[in-house]
C-alpha cells in the first residue's frame, strides 16, 4: 500500500488523475473506482459502462462518476491513470495515452498488462477489488470511509463473491470491518442490493436462453451451455445452481462474440481455472480473456459457434484430479 501512495503522490502532482473502472460496469468495479477518488481531489472515477445495481446506488448516495465513450478524449494535463478491476487494457474498452505512467489495481489471476518504467502494478488474491481499495483508505485517507463510500465498498465484495459464497477468511474480515465502521443497519443494506430488478423482458430472454441449454460430457466435465443477449453471468449462475460442473454462455453483439463462464468452488478444486482457460482461447483466437478460476470470461471477433467450440476443446483438455 505505501507503493501505491508514493504512486498516487507523485501523480497527482503532475495533474489530473483519472481512475478507469473495468468496462464490464460491475459493482466491484465501480465501487473502487468511486472510492478511491474520494481520497484526493485530483482523483477522477470515470469508464465506459454501469451495471444497474452500481447504477442504483451511485444515484441513491450521489456517488461521482464520469460515464466516457470509446471516443472520449482524454485531459492534456495528466499525471497518469488508475486502472481498477481489469487484468487488461481490452477490458477497460478504452485506448490508453502512450507515455503517461499507468497503476493497474487488480484482483484477477490472470494478467495481460505491458507495463513500462514508471507504471505500477497492485495485485493481489483478494476476493474483490474493493478489498485493495478499503485496505489503502484504512491506510492513507480513513476520514474516506463515510457511510456512502463503506457502502459503495461493501456493495462490491458482496456481489464479486456471490453473496459471500466464494469469499474466504479475508473477505468476511474485510465485510465485518466495512460494516463495524459505519453506522448504517447491515441486513437492511443487503436486502435492498439484493432486490431483485429483474423485468418482464429480461425474464422472458433469461428462459429463452435456459431453454437453448446444451449439455455435454466432455472428458468426465459436466458442460452447460447456452447463448443469450443480457444478463449472461447471471445465466451461467443458474446453469451452476442447476448442477453444471462448467457453465458457458455466449453472446453476439457488435460484430463481437462474448463467452461468459462460471464453475462451482468444487469443479475449481478438481482443476478447473476458467481464467487460465480463457486466457488459452485468447491466444488461439485472438481477443481478451482472463479472470478467476470460477468466473471468466473472452470477448473476441470470431463467431460464437468456434469460440463455443475451442472452449469445449480446451475443457476436454482440462485434467480432472481428485479431491
Amino acid at each position: 500500500m505505501q507503493r501505491l501512495a508514493d504512486w498516487i503522490q507523485s501523480a497527482t502532482k503532475e495533474g489530473i488523475v483519472p481512475v478507469l473502472a473495468g468496462a464490464n460496469g460491475d459493482m466491484d468495479t465501480i465501487g473502487s473506482a468511486i472510492s478511491l477518488a474520494s481520497s484526493h481531489p485530483t482523483l477522477m472515477a470515470c469508464g465506459l459502462h454501469m451495471g444497474r445495481l452500481p447504477n442504483k446506488l451511485c444515484a441513491e448516495l450521489s456517488a461521482p462518476f464520469r460515464k466516457l465513450k470509446e471516443n472520449s478524449p482524454w485531459p492534456e494535463n495528466l499525471g497518469g491513470i488508475i486502472i481498477v478491476d481489469a487484468a487488461a487494457m481490452g477490458q477497460t474498452g478504452m485506448t490508453l495515452p502512450e507515455g503517461i505512467p499507468i497503476c493497474v489495481i487488480d484482483h484477477h489471476s490472470t494478467s495481460n498488462w505491458d507495463f513500462k518504467p514508471g507504471d505500477l502494478e497492485i495485485k493481489s488474491n483478494a476476493r474483490s477489488t474493493t478489498q485493495i481499495i478499503f485496505q489503502y483508505l484504512s491506510e492513507f485517507s480513513p476520514t474516506s470511509l463515510t457511510d456512502e463510500v463503506r457502502k459503495l465498498l461493501l456493495a462490491g465484495l458482496i456481489t464479486d463473491t456471490g453473496r459471500f459464497r466464494h469469499a474466504d477468511a479475508d473477505a468476511l474480515k474485510c465485510g465485518a470491518d466495512l460494516i463495524s465502521g459505519g453506522t448504517f443497519e447491515y441486513q437492511e443494506f443487503v436486502e435492498h442490493i439484493q432486490q431483485d430488478d429483474i423485468t418482464a423482458s429480461d425474464r422472458g430472454a433469461i428462459l429463452k436462453a435456459l431453454s437453448r441449454v446444451k449439455s455435454h460430457e466432455v472428458n468426465k466435465w459436466n458442460l452447460g451451455i447456452t447463448h443469450g443477449g443480457i444478463l449472461e453471468g447471471r445465466i451461467a449462475g443458474l446453469l451452476v445452481q442447476a448442477g453444471c460442473e462448467v457453465a458457458v454462455v455466449a453472446r453476439y453483439r457488435d460484430g463481437l462474440t462474448r463467452l461468459t463462464a462460471r464453475a462451482p468452488r468444487s469443479s475449481t478444486i478438481e482443476g478447473v481455472h476458467l481464467g487460465k482457460m480463457m486466457e488459452q482461447l485468447a491466444e488461439q483466437l485472438g481477443g481478451e480473456g482472463g479472470g478467476h478460476d470460477g468466473a471468466a470470461g473472452w470477448t473476441g471477433k470470431s463467431d460464437r459457434t468456434a469460440a463455443e467450440s475451442a472452449f469445449i476443446n480446451i475443457l476436454a483438455n482440462t485434467k480432472r484430479s481428485s479431491k
